[in-house]
């Protein structure tokens, strides 16, 4: 029996966050997997509306960007199960196998006092307590029981690309001022 996916066409929202990927059917209902790329995924379990893309490998069932109306989600072990409108059984389910999954950052819930989400510290110039400037937040990382900021920055005199490191800890970061886009840390240059 061949199934088709009949997707809503949608266009991907400007503030969209990749959270997960769809990773295999989950029963026989139309119930699939996700792999959040969160510790924490509550934004897929509060989001009503996901907006999903192909994987960038293997077969490719759909096109373009298709948003997905959340009927249910919630964690079963230690993994999101979500059920949507228009997937109904499991060879639908299977043929989402793979997806990107974004949704807004406008949707995602506050952050915490002192807590805060990757996606908004991309960018952020950081500089240290003189006001030096030590480059750009270009990644995260995690590293056992800490947390790094990855910047890139530009060698003094020759212009060549570099990456420096700053552990993202109270003992290194005195300030984020995200509407600032600005992150104060005590660092010198040449640590």
């Amino acid at each position: 029996m061949s199934t088709a996916l009949n997707l809503e066409t949608a266009e991907l929202p400007a503030d969209a966050v990749e959270v997960g990927r769809i990773t295999e059917a989950w029963g026989v209902k139309g119930w699939f997997k996700v792999l959040s790329h969160n510790a924490d995924p509550q934004t897929l379990l509060v989001a009503k509306r996901w907006y999903v893309q192909p994987s960038e490998r293997g077969a490719r069932t759909f096109t373009g960007t298709a948003a997905l109306a959340i009927r249910q989600s919630k964690m079963h072990s230690d993994v999101v199960v979500a059920w949507a409108e228009g997937i109904d059984d499991r060879n639908a389910a299977e043929l989402l196998r793979g997806a990107r999954i974004f949704v807004p950052r406008a949707d995602f819930a506050p952050a915490k006092e002192d807590e805060y989400y990757w996606v908004d510290l991309i960018g952020l110039e950081v500089v240290n307590r003189e006001g030096v400037a030590l480059g750009q937040v270009r990644d995260l990382m995690t590293t056992g029981p800490q947390t790094v900021l990855v910047l890139a920055f530009e060698e003094e005199g020759s212009g060549k690309p570099q990456e420096r490191m700053i552990p993202f800890v109270a003992a290194f970061v005195d300030k984020v001022e995200l509407p600032e886009r600005r992150i104060t840390v005590d660092w010198q240059p040449d640590y």
